[in-house]
């Protein structure tokens, strides 16, 4: 990913707005795939905030969540599951939320 990522971004610059939202507005397959990536980065990012209880650190890694895409996520999730204990409830919710669970 990071590589394709700096492929990209010395041919095109790094602003990726105008021919993201050209593609969505044109009503094509390419916008179909841009609003389907847009909603997994928004909804991506309320999860790490929520899981994280909308903390100051929650919100900066959902702000980063949100433009990093895979990026973020994959080595998030590769933390969070050597430190949820085996669990799926408490990589899910926290273990926070997964204690109170258990009440």
């Amino acid at each position: 990913m990071i590589v394709y990522t700096a492929a990209v971004v010395s041919v095109y610059g790094p602003n990726f707005f105008p021919p993201f939202f050209d593609n969505l507005f044109a009503l094509n397959w390419s916008g179909q795939i841009n609003l389907d990536f847009a909603w997994f980065l928004a909804l991506t990012a309320l999860w790490v905030a929520w899981r994280n209880h909308f903390s100051g650190k929650g919100l900066i890694l959902a702000l980063i969540a949100g433009f990093g895409g895979m990026l973020f996520l994959a080595p998030y999730l590769s933390i969070l599951t050597f430190t949820s204990d085996g669990s799926l409830i408490n990589l899910m919710l926290g273990k926070k939320r997964a204690a109170s669970l258990a009440e």
